[in-house]
Parts: C-alpha cells; structure tokens; sequence
C-alpha cells in the first residue's frame, strides 16, 4: 500500500468516524485498509467476510461518497478479507470469527443459570445479528477492554439470552477463575429487595460489585424501580472502574427504556449498543438444522425451509419443529415436507403465524419511517398516525392486550393505546384508512 492511499484512506476514515458511534468504528473500520485505487477502483481489505458483509449492507454508499469527494471520480468499492500484517498496519485485528473453532466442541463447566450449549459455536449467523455477535465475540477475549457496557437490544425470541450466555461461557471456559455472574433483572430486584428486608445489603453488594464478568438479561423490568435502580446505577460504576466487564440486554434501546433515570440510561449507553433484528428466513432454516442436530436428527433442508417459512419467531419454530418431528417418530414416518405440513395443519390454533415486529415493520415500511421512530416519543403527526394503526393491526391480527401493545411502542401507556385505537376504528366507520391498512396488511400475511 503506498502513501497516496494511506493518505486517502485516513481521509475517508476520519470523515466516517465522525458521523458513527466509536463501538461501530472500531468493529468495522478500525482494521480496514486501502490496498489500491486504480481505474476508480478503490480495492480495501477487512479482516473477515462477516465485517465486510456489514460494510457493504451499512455503509457502502456512505465510504463511496467519501471517496468520491476526495477523489472527484465515481467510484466502484471493491472489499477483500485479507487481515493486514503488522509491518503495514501497527495495530493488527483478528476478527474474531476466524478464531472461533467452529468444530472443535468446547468443555464448559458448570455456571449458575447458565446453559451449556449457550456457545458461540452453536449460535447461527446471519446479517440480522453480526454485528451483534461480533461484538460479544470480542468483549468475550478483552473483558473490560474493548465495549463496556455492551448493550444488546431486539424483540422476544432472537437469541439475546443465548448470545449472552456464550459471552459467559466462552470467558469461562478459557478462565474458569474468573468471577461471572449471569441474572436477569428480576432476580437482581429480588436480592435488593430480600437484602434490604434482611438488613444486609453489604452481603448482596458484595456479591455483585466484586465480579469480572456481569451480566443482566431483560434490563428493561428494571423500570419504576427507584431502590433497584440506585443500586445498579452504584455497581456498574464500581465494576466500571475496576475494568469489570457490564453486558445488558433489553427489548428495547435505552433510550426508550420509560420510568427509568438519565444517569443510569446514560450509563447504559456509555459502552456499545447493538441490535439483533428478527432472524431472516436463512437463519430461521440455519437455526431449525442446527436445533435438529441437537436433537440427534437428519432434517432435511427442504423441511427446515419448509417450517421456517411459518413464523419469524424463534422459540415458535422450534415447537413447530418438535411436532414434526413427534409426528413422524408416531407414525414411525420420515420427515418430509408434506409431512411436516401434515403435522403442522392439525394444530389450527397457532394463529399468529408471524411476529408483532413484523407488523410494526410493515406499517414502518409503508410509511417510510423507522422502527425506532415509532416507539419514540415524538408526536409528529405523520407518526401518531402510523403508530395508531400500528396499534390496530396488533391489537386485530394479534389479540394483544393493551398492556402488551403500549410496551411493544416504546413502554405506552394503556390509556394511550386505547385512545389510538378508537381513533383508528372511528376512521374505519367513516370509509378512512380502509385501503392503507388493508395494503399494509397483505404485506406480512403474505410474507
């Protein structure tokens, strides 16, 4: 690489970095290099196909313009995985998918409330959760080091706990003297709560301010909880000053966590903030094929197509897939596809055939807006519109109570939801609306 396109290069990345978050710049930028720009062409390595499937999803269209505009050409981006050795780049990155034995079973010891098979290994990756797993991937080797906290956010059922869990098992597994504490955030309540009935809240501080490895699922029922709140506002400064590692998981960003205090929200979002999306139809297969093994059966793909075709959510496939594969052993049948059609049609009370997100998605998409839009607080009117129906469609196609629907939209109120949706069926009965919502919904009953 010679010295015009380091030059180049440090151009465009310090654009870049100015218009991301750090925990995103140093997973996928950090390690990049132009190795050449010829016939504006601009060829740049990255340490792994995963990074570079991010960079070319994100942010092509954003490095592209950046070299355009120093180049004055229009450019085409090449990406190579090619990991850079040191004499060109100081500060070589491994990705940590090319360390990961993929083959090679792990020997995990036993860790309170912490599944075994919970490992990087056994997880399946797609564009919904790289950059996710990647994450978790790196603070599992640099505890303390790289994100902290790292905080993972995305609707029921799209392998939070397990990522989670590997974290915890991959730590363990290389260190078994290291201090983890995996808990959800009702059990951590129920310690403050049980220590201050006792009178001895130095017992549980000490529990949980002396460990290097902390981690809390479901962080969002932490919320209106002001005793709670104050103390794992104090343990994560003291484990952040010792260079502990903090992982949180949540339904939702922090920024959307309602009932919740600003310093402890900003706390939340100090480290990394990360997003897994409802799995894509190949992980929904890659995940059946995966859980199939584990069970000691050969599903053929077609099937694992087959089933994952009825549902985004995760933990409904796989009861889908233990019918299947009940009703074959039953009848003492192969799995097939008509089978497991067969097997799946005699259960006609599994209605919901797709997940709330994937309403919400669909509305958003119609409407040109952003998830995160819709369960924010603001109350622009192109937005109380689409949150409004967005309220409907899971309240008709769903059943959802209105308590379930207020938290899917950002923790509402149930006052709030019922006000949207007799707004919504007053538009019905005067002819409004009728034809937007029945376009929005063909698009995910016909998904």
């Amino acid at each position: 690489m010679n010295e015009e396109n380091k030059i180049l290069w440090k151009k465009v990345l310090g654009e870049i970095e100015t218009d991301i978050s750090k925990g995103t710049y140093i997973t996928l930028f950090k390690s990049t290099v132009l190795l050449s720009f010829e016939n504006s062409i601009a060829s740049i390595a990255a340490p792994s196909i995963m990074i570079i499937n991010l960079l070319q999803k994100r942010f092509y269209q954003t490095i592209k313009k950046s070299v355009d505009k120093h180049t004055g050409t229009d450019s085409k981006l090449v990406f190579i995985p090619k990991i850079i050795p040191q004499d060109v780049k100081t500060q070589q990155f491994k990705s940590p998918l090319f360390e990961i034995p993929i083959d090679k079973p792990m020997t995990i010891g036993h860790l309170p409330r912490v599944r075994s098979d919970y490992t990087f290994q056994t997880m399946a990756v797609s564009s919904s959760n790289q950059l996710a797993f990647v994450s978790a991937t790196t603070v599992a080797k640099k505890l303390g080091q790289s994100y902290n906290p790292l905080f993972i956010y995305g609707p029921v059922g799209v392998g939070k706990t397990h990522l989670m869990q590997a974290i915890a098992n991959e730590v363990y597994q290389k260190n078994p003297n290291k201090k983890i504490i995996y808990t959800t955030s009702e059990e951590f309540t129920n310690e403050v709560v049980e220590a201050i009935r006792s009178n001895d809240t130095a017992r549980m501080k000490k529990r949980f301010r002396n460990v290097d490895l902390l981690i809390i699922d479901d962080v969002q029922f932490i919320a209106g909880k002001e005793r709670v709140q104050e103390e794992l506002f104090h343990t994560f400064n003291i484990l952040i000053d010792a260079d502990a590692q903090i992982v949180l998981s949540s339904d939702r960003p922090p920024s959307e966590i309602k009932k919740i205090e600003k310093r402890l929200s900003s706390r939340f979002s100090g480290g990394l903030t990360v997003d897994i999306e409802p799995p894509d139809f190949e992980l929904r297969a890659a995940i059946l094929l995966i859980k199939a093994k584990k069970l000691g059966i050969e599903l053929p793909i077609e099937v694992a197509k087959n089933i994952a075709q009825k549902s985004q959510d995760v933990r409904q496939l796989e009861g889908f897939l233990h019918r299947v594969v009940t009703e074959a052993k039953t009848k003492g049948d192969e799995i097939t596809t008509i089978g497991a059609d067969d097997a799946l049609s005699n259960h006609q009370e599994e209605k919901r055939m797709f997940h709330p997100d994937e309403i919400i998605k669909n509305v958003c998409s119609f409407y040109n807006i952003k998830p995160t839009q819709i369960k924010s607080a603001k109350r622009s009117a192109y937005l109380v519109r689409a949150r409004q129906i967005a309220m409907y469609l899971l309240k008709k196609e769903l059943n959802l109570s209105l308590v379930e629907i207020g938290n899917i939209l950002g923790g509402r109120d149930h006052t709030t939801v019922m006000h949207g949706l007799g707004k919504i069926e007053s538009f019905l009965t005067s002819g409004v609306l009728s034809g937007e919502i029945n376009s929005i919904t063909s698009r995910f009953k016909n998904y």
